[in-house]
């Protein structure tokens, strides 16, 4: 089963994709918790996209793809930016220092690492891929 929607980046469309996530996975009777989850990274990695990746430029659009497959949630979300998300570049913050200093953000990336098994970015051409997975047995 798969199924797909095109959102244009704006933040009002975070509501839409987590919407649209929640209820794919409502289908496969899945715990509360997972379902959570799930949404809290693809929020984060769809908000970071549309708001670094594509400066909120509403001209610019995400295709996101949901599936499952063999026990295992995957996400693709995809955008023809011209700029792409350099995954090798980031570093798990130190959150004592981010506490110790009271840095408030910036830990996103650190969650959606922790939740998810996969995060794969990659980039060819003018098409930036995040994809993104989770065992679900």
């Amino acid at each position: 089963m798969k199924h797909a929607i095109r959102i244009s980046c704006t933040r009002r469309n975070l509501k839409v994709v987590r919407d649209f996530v929640s209820d794919f996975l409502a289908t496969y009777h899945l715990s509360d918790l997972i379902i959570n989850q799930i949404v809290l990274a693809v929020d984060e990695v769809v908000a970071n996209l549309i708001i670094h990746g594509n400066g909120e430029d509403e001209s610019q659009f995400l295709d996101v793809r949901v599936s499952i497959r063999e026990q295992e949630f995957c996400i693709e979300i995809e955008d023809q930016n011209l700029t792409s998300y350099s995954p090798s570049s980031y570093q798990e913050p130190d959150l004592q220092e981010y506490v110790r200093i009271g840095k408030k953000g910036g830990v996103g990336m650190m969650l959606v690492n922790r939740i998810m098994d996969r995060v794969e970015f990659t980039t060819q051409d003018a098409h930036n891929l995040c994809r993104l997975c989770k065992k679900l047995g």
